[in-house]
């Protein structure tokens, strides 16, 4: 059997930087053929060493999926997946490989892109329907379906420039998954709907599969690739790290952030943003200011954090997240919501948050990830799997189950017997 996707020794080089904005005509036209060339050296040297303005998204990634297969693609945030996915659905090139693609092609990638802004959700619709090759009248007989899945029929005809990010994403998604492309490919995209939709998301991925379609996708959520997929392919520092059973790779993956993730220095840590402050060191305390490496439920939970800023900033939000292993979103503190203004100076300097009295079920692992952005939304840094703790519990929460079938964190609660009415 023929695979519905074959990816033979693909790299991704992105140039770094630009023109100076003060260039002259004349000095643009140098750069450009300079690019040129460059990039025709590329071609014909494949192997050459990438000058120090360059870098390298993805590097000589070679896997196959076969059709009727669903592969999960994981990794750390930088470690090439989105670029990866832009270069299977042709979005971009590749600087060196192959790709070869057998079937329709429908592809989800990040929001606001496969759309035109200025058409409404219904003519986006025929639009797409157009792009995958398919007839008005096939587009037609699933029109109904589009919109019901969508839940935006009163939008319809609203430019989608108008649509809030999830009206789009959940469009976005219907189209893809309606005009039955034989091969799907899907990014994390869905993170952007309410728990509700991601649920409806997931069953009609499921139908898919069991349709025969062939669905390669991005998620975090790792309790999900098992469910889904046979295989699973997992990127580290661009390149593949591991390929095999969905449920094999998922706990080497897992192992492995277990293991990166217990020392408090983030310098070298993978990470977003464009890096002007970053989170250089971060440790978990208890209520009494201790270093701790386990946590202890139903006590604070004190969370400090070192940032060295290059330069001055009037206006900085910062988050710090927790979530369970598998990627679900437990808690959260944002300064802005906390009514904290952020500002930073250039050099080190350091902030604590303290979550209050964090009941969390005993015998889970979680994981702390920390962002910064400007006040303009600008992220600055994005540290994922920050700090992994382990929760523990004491004498008094002996009679808690540490069953995750009985959720994350717990609550004071008491159940009473009501009088019947007469």
């Amino acid at each position: 059997m023929l695979p519905a996707i074959r990816v033979q020794n693909v790299s991704k080089c992105f140039q770094l930087g630009g023109a100076p904005a003060n260039s002259n005509l004349s000095e643009n036209f140098k750069n450009i053929a300079r690019s040129t060339f460059r990039k025709v050296g590329g071609l014909l040297n494949p192997g050459a060493a990438a000058t120090t303005n360059q870098y390298m998204a993805i590097r000589d990634v070679s896997f196959e999926v076969f059709p009727g297969e669903v592969v999960g693609l994981i990794g750390r945030n930088g470690a090439g997946k989105s670029t990866l996915l832009k270069v299977i659905s042709r979005v971009t090139v590749p600087t060196s490989g192959r790709i070869e693609i057998r079937g329709r092609l429908g592809s989800m990638l990040e929001v606001n892109t496969g759309f035109h802004p200025e058409l409404t959700g219904r003519e986006n619709v025929f639009l797409a329907g157009s792009i995958l090759g398919m007839r008005r009248r096939e587009i037609l007989a699933k029109f109904d379906k589009i919109v019901e899945f969508s839940e935006i029929g009163q939008h319809l005809d609203t430019p989608v420039k108008r649509y809030s990010s999830g009206q789009y994403v959940r469009l976005a998604f219907a189209v893809t998954a309606h005009l039955e492309p034989e091969i799907l490919i899907i990014d994390e995209v869905l993170a952007v709907g309410d728990a509700t939709f991601q649920r409806k998301c997931i069953h009609r991925m499921a139908e898919l599969a069991r349709q025969g379609r062939t669905i390669l996708f991005v998620t975090h959520n790792m309790q999900l690739i098992p469910q889904l997929c046979s295989r699973a392919v997992m990127l580290a520092n661009s390149q593949v790290a591991a390929i095999g059973p969905a449920g094999e790779v998922t706990q080497l993956y897992l192992d492995r952030l277990l293991t990166e993730s217990r020392a408090g220095d983030l310098r070298d840590r993978p990470r977003s943003g464009d890096g002007r402050a970053k989170f250089v060191r971060a440790g978990v305390y208890n209520g009494e200011g201790r270093a701790i490496s386990v946590f202890v439920t139903e006590t604070d939970m004190v969370v400090r954090m070192d940032v060295e800023a290059v330069e001055r900033f009037a206006d900085v939000t910062m988050s710090v997240i927790l979530q369970s292993l598998h990627g679900t979103k437990v808690i959260s503190s944002w300064t802005r919501e906390a009514g904290f203004d952020v500002a930073l100076q250039s050099g080190l300097q350091s902030f604590e948050c303290r979550l209050k009295d964090v009941r969390l079920r005993p015998g889970q692992t979680v994981i702390l990830n920390l962002w910064m952005a400007t006040g303009n939304g600008t992220l600055l840094d994005s540290v994922e799997n920050a700090i992994v703790m382990d929760v523990l519990g004491d004498e008094k929460h002996a009679h808690l189950s540490t069953s995750t079938d009985h959720g994350i964190v717990y609550c004071e609660h008491e159940w009473k017997r009501l009088a019947n009415d007469p």
